[in-house]
């Protein structure tokens, strides 16, 4: 279970208050217009942003003084950060350890996985090798590797076209529900939320809102949606 109790995020010019939980194994959209601080709260999660004031905890454990790599979770950036200089297996082992002296079943478990993400027999491609939705599929690869309790989307298929980004979005359904993950999606498209998450944060007017049924929440928009949807 992922906590925001009291969250207060604060610079120059921008404020956003958060204070609500998430079940564990939710698929979660964040939404709202551009600058009310979806990435900011995701950045907060992951430890980049941290709050002027309130709590996150993940279960029982309060994440405040835990550094980014410490966290019990996996965030995915836009730009997937592929290290250029290493294979496609190499990138993706780092998920396991950043010396990359993997032993036997570690290597086995690299394969598996990138059998799982459909870029079996790529492992020795470099990331210029790779198209974008190759490039995408690999970043979620090292995150299921990872098998963190918790994996963020800050819009890591903005770039993709329409239908493979749909087709991408099958597949972070598809292994967080068969890992039990919870993921929080930042995306700008509300047909994004309505294809796969159960839950939808919006964020506007200086508040992320307490997660709501995504289905109902679009059935009946509340003002800031409607907003923001243009309706």
């Amino acid at each position: 279970m992922l906590r925001l109790e009291a969250v207060e995020l604060a610079q120059e010019g921008f404020h956003l208050s958060a204070d609500w939980e998430l079940p564990q194994g939710a698929i979660v959209a964040v939404i709202g217009p551009s600058g009310a601080g979806k990435s900011s709260l995701l950045s907060a999660i992951a430890g980049f942003f941290p709050p002027v004031s309130g709590e996150i905890y993940v279960g029982e454990q309060s994440l405040s003084g835990l550094s980014p790599g410490a966290r019990p979770l996996t965030i995915l950036f836009q730009d997937q950060n592929l290290f250029p200089h290493l294979t496609l297996a190499e990138n993706i082992g780092l998920g396991l350890h950043p010396s990359l002296k993997l032993s036997k079943a570690e290597q086995a478990r690299v394969a598996e996985v990138l059998e799982q993400v459909d870029l079996a027999g790529l492992g020795e491609r470099k990331p210029a090798q790779l198209s974008g939705g190759q490039l995408a599929r690999a970043a979620l690869a090292r995150a299921m590797l990872r098998a963190r309790p918790i994996l963020l989307l800050d819009e890591p298929f903005a770039a993709l076209g329409p239908a493979l980004k749909i087709e991408m979005l099958a597949l972070v359904e598809k292994v967080a529900r068969a890992s039990g993950a919870t993921v929080l999606m930042v995306t700008h498209d509300p047909a994004d939320a309505q294809r796969i998450a159960d839950l939808t944060v919006l964020v506007s007017d200086g508040t992320a809102h307490a997660p709501a049924p995504t289905e109902a929440l679009f059935a009946n928009p509340p003002a800031a949606l409607q907003a923001y949807l243009g309706q």
